[in-house]
Protein backbone atom coordinates (compact mmCIF):
# COMPACT_ATOMS: atom_id res chain seq x y z
CA UNK A 1 0.00 0.00 0.00
CA UNK A 2 1.40 3.20 -0.89
CA UNK A 3 0.67 6.65 0.65
CA UNK A 4 1.16 8.85 -2.16
CA UNK A 5 0.69 8.98 -5.95
CA UNK A 6 1.20 11.47 -8.77
CA UNK A 7 -1.22 12.27 -11.77
CA UNK A 8 0.27 11.31 -15.33
CA UNK A 9 0.36 15.33 -15.89
CA UNK A 10 2.89 15.91 -12.81
CA UNK A 11 4.82 12.83 -13.73
CA UNK A 12 5.35 14.22 -17.14
CA UNK A 13 6.68 17.79 -15.29
CA UNK A 14 8.57 15.83 -12.93
CA UNK A 15 10.80 13.73 -15.46
CA UNK A 16 11.11 17.13 -17.78
CA UNK A 17 12.53 18.83 -14.28
CA UNK A 18 14.60 15.90 -14.04
CA UNK A 19 16.13 15.77 -16.87
CA UNK A 20 17.12 19.78 -16.59
CA UNK A 21 18.11 19.77 -12.93
CA UNK A 22 18.72 16.00 -11.90
CA UNK A 23 18.26 14.71 -8.53
CA UNK A 24 15.49 16.12 -7.07
CA UNK A 25 13.61 16.01 -4.26
CA UNK A 26 10.21 16.73 -3.15
CA UNK A 27 9.01 18.62 0.25
CA UNK A 28 6.22 19.50 2.03
CA UNK A 29 6.63 22.09 4.88
CA UNK A 30 3.13 23.53 6.13
CA UNK A 31 5.40 26.92 6.26
CA UNK A 32 5.27 30.07 5.17
CA UNK A 33 5.51 30.97 0.90
CA UNK A 34 3.02 27.85 -0.66
CA UNK A 35 4.58 25.71 2.21
CA UNK A 36 1.70 23.35 2.47
CA UNK A 37 1.82 22.79 -1.32
CA UNK A 38 4.31 20.30 -2.55
CA UNK A 39 7.64 21.48 -3.13
CA UNK A 40 10.23 19.82 -5.35
CA UNK A 41 14.32 21.36 -5.50
CA UNK A 42 17.48 19.92 -6.57
CA UNK A 43 18.02 17.39 -3.98
CA UNK A 44 21.05 19.28 -2.59
CA UNK A 45 19.22 22.86 -2.41
CA UNK A 46 16.54 21.14 0.52
CA UNK A 47 18.39 20.63 3.96
CA UNK A 48 16.32 17.37 5.38
CA UNK A 49 16.41 16.38 9.19
CA UNK A 50 14.68 14.10 11.61
CA UNK A 51 11.52 16.24 11.76
CA UNK A 52 10.85 14.90 7.77
CA UNK A 53 9.47 11.83 6.99
CA UNK A 54 9.61 9.92 3.90
CA UNK A 55 6.20 9.16 2.50
CA UNK A 56 7.16 7.71 -0.63
CA UNK A 57 8.86 8.04 -4.13
CA UNK A 58 7.43 9.83 -7.33
CA UNK A 59 8.71 9.02 -10.40
CA UNK A 60 12.62 8.13 -8.37
CA UNK A 61 12.22 11.04 -6.82
CA UNK A 62 11.74 11.38 -2.21
CA UNK A 63 8.78 12.76 -1.13
CA UNK A 64 8.90 14.24 2.31
CA UNK A 65 6.60 15.66 4.60
CA UNK A 66 7.70 18.01 8.23
CA UNK A 67 6.16 15.69 10.93
CA UNK A 68 4.16 18.45 11.74
CA UNK A 69 2.27 18.10 8.84
CA UNK A 70 2.61 14.86 8.65
CA UNK A 71 0.28 15.01 11.86
CA UNK A 72 -2.64 16.39 9.65
CA UNK A 73 -2.52 14.10 6.50
CA UNK A 74 -1.47 10.86 8.28
CA UNK A 75 -4.98 9.59 7.83
CA UNK A 76 -5.18 10.34 4.43
CA UNK A 77 -3.95 9.24 1.18
CA UNK A 78 -2.10 11.96 -0.95
CA UNK A 79 -2.14 12.30 -5.14
CA UNK A 80 0.44 15.23 -6.72
CA UNK A 81 -0.74 16.88 -9.58
CA UNK A 82 -0.10 19.70 -11.48
CA UNK A 83 -2.03 22.75 -12.60
CA UNK A 84 -1.64 26.08 -14.46
CA UNK A 85 -0.73 28.97 -12.57
CA UNK A 86 2.06 30.56 -10.50
CA UNK A 87 2.91 29.83 -6.57
CA UNK A 88 4.50 31.82 -3.89
CA UNK A 89 7.87 29.39 -3.55
CA UNK A 90 10.94 28.37 -5.01
CA UNK A 91 9.91 25.22 -6.11
CA UNK A 92 11.29 24.17 -9.64
CA UNK A 93 8.00 24.09 -11.86
CA UNK A 94 7.56 27.62 -11.00
CA UNK A 95 9.08 29.02 -13.98
CA UNK A 96 7.10 27.10 -16.49
CA UNK A 97 4.00 28.63 -15.02
CA UNK A 98 2.78 25.97 -13.04
CA UNK A 99 2.41 24.70 -10.02
CA UNK A 100 2.14 21.16 -7.92
CA UNK A 101 -1.03 20.69 -5.63
CA UNK A 102 -1.95 17.57 -3.55
CA UNK A 103 -5.57 15.95 -3.69
CA UNK A 104 -6.66 14.02 -0.64
CA UNK A 105 -8.81 10.96 0.52
CA UNK A 106 -9.51 9.61 3.72
CA UNK A 107 -7.35 6.12 3.88
CA UNK A 108 -10.08 3.05 3.96
CA UNK A 109 -9.91 1.15 7.33
CA UNK A 110 -7.86 -1.31 5.02
CA UNK A 111 -5.01 0.97 4.59
CA UNK A 112 -4.87 2.74 7.52
CA UNK A 113 -4.35 -0.83 9.76
CA UNK A 114 -1.34 -0.92 7.63
CA UNK A 115 -0.47 2.65 7.36
CA UNK A 116 -0.71 3.85 10.67
CA UNK A 117 -0.76 0.78 13.00
CA UNK A 118 -1.61 0.98 16.46
CA UNK A 119 1.67 1.37 19.06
Amino acid sequence: MERIAITEEAAKVVNQLKAKHGELIFHQSGGCCDGSSPMIFEKDDMYLDESDILLGTLEGVNFYMNQDQFEYWKHTHLTVDITKGRGASFSLEIPLGLRFIIHSRLLTDEENAVLNPKT
